[in-house]
């Protein structure tokens, strides 16, 4: 019999675990066959002064493919398939909420450079995921970005990527 906790729980829906086996199996194969493609371009034969360029990475292509091929087939017909719940609704919102404003840093990194791009994320973690007050962590993004500019384009005159806008050109760096 479920104890009274168990029962009120909900059960978890979301995304087996063998489909995300064979998403992963058939990106594994995918770039197997991309190995294969470029070192067939490169020569993947022998020569007469030995093995061609594409010739190791043929058979990693190959070796790629294979243990592509069969973890697909062991994740969507094997007889111990995993049919659990990979991941839920809620972890998966737990995740996108970190991955997406990661790439959004990438991002603003090419636009605007490391540091405005640093003190933006930051300030807008500590907002938003750390529950911190605006007025605090806006101040705190903008001295660590001041903090690490002065240590490196400064101290240590090591220029870091300042972005395609260049928004601190007017420093002269």
């Amino acid at each position: 019999m479920d104890s009274p906790q168990q029962a009120a729980e909900p059960e978890r829906t979301g995304v087996p675990t063998f489909i995300v086996e064979a998403a992963v199996a058939a990106l594994v194969i995918l770039f197997g066959l991309v190995v294969l493609v470029g070192s067939r371009n490169l020569g993947s034969g022998w020569t007469t002064d030995g093995p061609g360029a594409g010739y190791f990475p043929f058979y990693i292509g190959l070796i790629l493919c294979i243990s592509g091929a069969g973890t697909l087939y062991q994740a969507l017909l094997g007889k111990k398939r995993n049919t659990e719940i990979f991941v839920d609704g809620e972890q998966l919102k737990r995740v996108l909420s970190v991955l997406i404003p990661a790439a959004f840093y990438v991002l603003a990194i090419q636009l605007f450079g490391i540091y405005i791009a640093s003190a933006v994320y930051i300030a807008g973690f500590m907002i938003v995921l750390g529950k911190f007050s605006k007025a605090k962590s806006i101040v705190l993004g903008l001295a660590i970005a001041v903090f690490f500019f002065l240590m490196f384009e400064v101290w240590f005159k090591i220029p870091l990527h300042k972005g395609m806008l260049n928004p601190l050109d007017f420093l002269g760096y």
